[in-house]
């Protein structure tokens, strides 16, 4: 058997369209939704993100205001920086690309952002709303996993989805996106004792590791009409890739997601979607999902 793709350009492009029209409701009521994004340093691959970002925000029709102080910005002068976005009315959204340099604190600057200008949804108060289901901003590549299951109508109800990554951006939030879509959750890492057979046992397998020097998920791990979701980003001889090779899954899976194409677009959709929910969130406006 050959399974079908998950598309995350597809199903990008379909939040994106959502979004837009979002984003034209909010500007006929005075709101002009806008993301501030914070880049310390010149990290070339941090700097292609964040340009992708601002692309797609262009492209929908959110106002970015981009930051870029030099690396050796101290905690301080950082903290302060987020402090001001914070004081600014005409900011929604504040993303602080990470990695930061080793000087600097990711969880003492993340933790400056107020909660409801928090897109990346890692503050603890939204990461403790999530874990309660109660959050309105949630972590984006999580989400968008959700999204790209929902647009192809895969059921987690009762699943038994195994998760390789227990990261605060992907493996923790989608534990409880998962839980509170009623699917039982194995959370699998570098610990974990028999992984083939979890995996194995397992109806979703969603992987996240990101080094094919120490794992590297193969068709005899899955079992027939299984469903992969691969999070993972690296380079393997050459080119980007996944924890997976896809075309070997695909043969065998009953949906699986290719990288790059795959989970990548539906981050950055869901980028543009948690902030225009911040924007309307700060004028009491009801946005539907």
């Amino acid at each position: 058997m050959t399974g079908t793709k998950i598309d995350g350009i597809e199903v990008a492009k379909n939040v994106k369209s959502q979004v837009k029209e979002i984003v034209d409701d909010l500007k006929s009521k005075g709101v002009n939704p806008c993301l501030a994004t914070i880049l310390v340093g010149d990290n070339p691959a941090s700097a292609t993100y964040v340009r992708n970002k601002h692309k797609a925000c262009d492209e929908v029709g959110i106002l970015t205001k981009d930051h870029t102080p030099a690396a050796n910005i101290t905690q301080n002068e950082l903290n302060e920086l987020i402090q001001k976005l914070n004081d600014d009315d005409s900011v929604h959204g504040i993303l602080v690309q990470l990695p930061l340099p080793k000087h600097l604190n990711e969880f003492n600057t993340t933790t400056q952002i107020l909660p409801e200008k928090d897109v990346d949804g890692l503050t603890p108060p939204n990461v403790g709303l999530l874990a309660i289901g109660k959050a309105m901003l949630v972590a984006c590549t999580p989400s968008g996993i959700i999204e790209m299951c929902r647009y192809y109508n895969i059921d987690l109800e009762g699943k038994n989805v195994a998760v390789i990554n227990r990261s605060n951006l992907v493996g923790k939030p989608l534990y409880h996106l998962l839980i509170q879509n009623n699917a039982t959750v194995t959370t699998c890492h570098s610990r974990t004792k028999d992984l083939k057979k979890i995996c194995l046992d397992s109806d979703i397998i969603i992987t996240g590791v990101g080094n094919r020097e120490i794992f590297k998920l193969t068709p005899d791990m899955i079992k027939e009409g299984a469903i992969v979701i691969d999070v993972a980003t690296t380079r393997h001889e050459g080119k980007l890739s996944g924890d997976a090779d896809y075309p070997e899954i695909i043969e065998k899976a009953s949906f699986a997601s290719p990288v790059p194409g795959g989970v990548g677009p539906m981050t950055v959709a869901m980028l543009l979607k948690n902030t225009v929910t911040a924007a309307a969130l700060t004028k009491g406006i009801d946005i539907k999902s």
